[in-house]
């Protein structure tokens, strides 16, 4: 308590607070600095983690402590792409939760001067079994396809995982895409005295006070009276802010811009005056209010949506505001950039707040301790589970898991086909891919997560995150160039949780560093707990990659293309189920040893594809991963409406046992297709670059699933009916 106000600072902060001040905070001081101390807004825990993520590399622009990280996909444009969490909000208040981090994240791309043309949506949810768990994914694939296709920006890609850990926090994390002409890119400072400060869009109100410092503790029984903190978006007026900042920006008189999203204008004011080494002055009765009787500490803290700041020579002053009147969109003239290097904010011309600009913006950090859990070791030594008879049967079961089943329940929802840039949508390919207009050049996107690998082996795991995000990227034909990542764990001040999320992003680096694809911004959503049960998420770090193809002759999707032609393993199968689909919806067991990453093999094969595709030595590609091999043929067969003939004997390099050869998900490989006249040519490439390659078998003419083992039949399955098992499970479960 600060005169007689709720905050969440700690005794120790406070008092660290008033040292750096020399004085002690008031109410409307202590309530800023509440915010931007906050783990959301701070990264007070994990800061001294993060340094170990590679920044840099020829194509990086902007790297992290920017809104977006920006990369140079060649002829004078870049991509600008970033990621979020919405986690806490969308846990009471799944509608707007998940529609407010799509307003978000539209304005993290937007403040850095590009167009938004994309957005990805990774979610996770508990057991689709459970009511609780639907009512959470009901609403919000609802609130994220109501506010992107009222704003106009498609949904091209994202998955879906189920998992009881994930019951009363549900993880939504929300990326998106923008293109932008290299010298448009602008950053989000006041560097120059004297020019104006401008608040655009939408009007503040008491929606979303202490969102972020809310977003920063365990969710409790008493959550629900958080759900003030909640903000409420406006996707009409979003539309209206893309199109007028984008016109403004052409004026040339913007030397600064943010969006006020987490930690409201406190946020956005002390971190474009610290970048610029500057003050700012704000007088808090010029701004435009949605409801009378607002606080300097309400106004200072509000979330509220659809709010831009711009930083404007005063010379364009009338330039901007003319535009901004043009859309019809309310704007204040709030303050100016000082030299004070403070955030002075006054009522009626008398000072209410008065803090460094670097206090806020620069927290101080804690070292947090990290202790190996007990049950990692633990579950490495479990004893495999018995061998099954029938495979059809396990197969067909498999398919039908909620986790493998089809997601088209979620993206027929979007519009995500929305303008003209879509040329691999969803469900055609492993990646999203979308064109530059008036190019012959794409860019692929796709984003990755397994949390049960990371759950039993947080290093492989986050490293494994990694490279299937960029095998996503590499199988449509494209070289991926950079990452960006959002790392959902529990309570960092719990050393066994603190030590998973120093071993992921470990994993997560020198994958990164392997693959010459640098991390350029991400996000950090910590506390995802449950205070009742004292059950956190597993680990889930999701990473989205992204890619360039310097020609869309060069797009591969996964859908066979001919009948006869060759399918081909390329990479070998290992002995590794733990966190498998297969152990879980089968066995319900958890446990085993997850997949291992050989970072050179991971390399070396997606060189392989990438150059092969190139080389138009193949014509379909699929990443194989969860479900394995079993799970990657059967869902190419049901894409094609093509049956398949495989022996399972070529490709087992390892003396599995079949339930392993079927279903393990080791990293490094993929399936392509071949026509016959260059299967020779592929596997001699294969075997020049050092990678595993096997003919496993062709596309067949018959509507039927065969895989061969050691001259067996060991699965005989309808296409149909896996079909219909694979494209069933999630309408039936939501009631269609």
């Amino acid at each position: 308590m600060v005169d007689g106000i709720q905050v969440d600072l700690k005794p120790e902060e406070l008092e660290k607070a008033e040292k750096m001040m020399g004085r002690k905070p008031n109410a409307v001081e202590a309530g800023m600095i509440d915010v931007m101390w906050s783990e959301h807004c701070s990264y007070k825990s994990s800061r001294p983690v993060l340094k170990l993520l590679p920044q840099k590399g020829p194509r990086v622009v902007c790297g992290p402590g920017n809104d977006a990280g920006v990369v140079d996909i060649g002829d004078g444009y870049v991509a600008v792409f970033k990621i979020e969490s919405h986690n806490h909000p969308s846990a009471i208040e799944p509608y707007n939760g998940a529609a407010t981090g799509i307003g978000g994240i539209i304005r993290d791309i937007l403040c850095m001067g590009a167009r938004p043309i994309a957005l990805l949506d990774p979610l996770r949810f508990g057991s689709i079994k459970s009511a609780h768990s639907r009512w959470l994914f009901k609403y919000v694939v609802k609130g994220i396809a109501d506010y992107g296709n009222c704003v106009g920006i498609p949904t091209v890609g994202g998955e879906v995982e189920f998992d009881e850990s994930f019951e009363q926090n549900c993880l939504v994390n929300v990326a998106c895409v923008g293109i932008a002409k290299k010298e448009e890119i602008v950053l989000a400072q006041a560097k120059y005295p004297g020019d104006v400060v401008i608040l655009a869009g939408g009007a503040t109100g008491r929606d979303g006070i202490h969102g972020v410092t809310f977003a920063s503790r365990n969710l409790t029984e008493e959550s629900e009276e958080d759900r003030p903190a909640v903000q409420v978006g406006d996707p009409f007026t979003k539309k209206l802010i893309i199109d007028s900042t984008l016109e403004i920006l052409q004026t040339g008189f913007v030397h600064g811009l943010k969006d006020l999203g987490g930690g409201g204008l406190t946020c956005g004011s002390s971190e474009m005056a610290n970048k610029g080494d500057t003050g700012i002055d704000i007088e808090i009765s010029k701004i435009h209010l949605r409801e009378k009787g607002l606080t300097p500490f309400e106004i200072m803290l509000s979330e509220s949506q659809e709010r831009m700041l711009f930083i404007v020579d005063p010379k364009g002053v009338e330039k901007v505001t003319g535009i901004l009147q043009k859309y019809g969109l309310s704007w204040s003239i709030v303050g100016k950039v000082t030299k004070s290097k403070n955030i002075n904010v006054f009522l009626n011309g008398k000072i209410v707040a008065k803090v460094p600009a670097k206090l806020l913006a620069e927290s101080p950090i804690i070292e947090r301790i990290a202790e190996k859990p007990t049950y990692i070791e633990k579950l490495k030594t479990v004893e495999k589970p018995p061998m099954p008879a029938e495979f059809s049967k396990i197969l067909i079961k498999l398919m039908a898991s909620e986790n493998i089943a089809s997601k088209e329940w979620v993206y027929r929802q979007y519009d995500h086909e929305v303008g003209i840039r879509s040329i691999v949508k969803c469900g055609e390919g492993d990646a999203a891919v979308l064109r530059i207009i008036g190019k012959d050049k794409g860019i692929a996107v796709s984003s990755d997560c397994n949390s049960k690998y990371c759950y039993l082996d947080p290093y492989n795991g986050g490293a494994g995150a990694t490279a299937e995000a960029c095998r996503n990227v590499t199988a449509v034909g494209a070289r991926p160039l950079a990452i960006v990542d959002c790392l959902n764990f529990g309570n960092p001040e719990k050393p066994d949780i603190f030590w998973q999320f120093k071993e992921t992003v470990r994993g997560m680096s020198d994958m990164c560093k392997v693959l010459g694809t640098p991390c350029v911004g991400g996000n950090v959503s910590f506390y995802n707990e449950d205070e009742v049960t004292k059950r956190a998420v597993k680990p889930s770090p999701v990473v989205v990659a992204l890619g360039v193809l310097d020609t869309l002759k060069n797009i591969t999707t996964l859908t066979f293309k001919n009948i006869n032609d060759y399918i081909v393993l390329l990479g070998e199968t290992f002995p590794e189920m733990g966190g498998s689909e297969y152990y879980y919806s089968v066995h319900r067991f958890e446990g085993g040893i997850a997949p291992k990453v050989d970072m050179w093999r991971e390399k070396n094969t997606m060189e392989l594809v990438w150059s092969a595709i190139k080389n138009n030595y193949v014509n379909a590609a699929h990443d194989c991963s969860v479900g394995g091999l079993g799970v990657a043929l059967s869902l190419m067969s049901i894409k094609s409406n093509r049956g398949i003939d495989i022996d399972l004997s070529m490709a087992n390099t390892k003396n599995l046992r079949l339930d392993e050869l079927l279903f393990s998900e080791s990293h490094s490989r993929f399936i392509v297709t071949t026509p016959k006249s260059n299967i020779d040519v592929l596997l001699e490439f294969a075997k020049s670059r050092n990678v595993p390659a096997f003919h496993i078998g062709n596309v067949s003419g018959l509507p039927q699933i065969v895989f061969h083992y050691q001259d067996n039949e060991v699965v005989n399955c309808n296409l149909i009916d896996v079909k219909q098992a694979w494209e069933c499970t999630i309408p039936s479960h939501m009631g269609q």
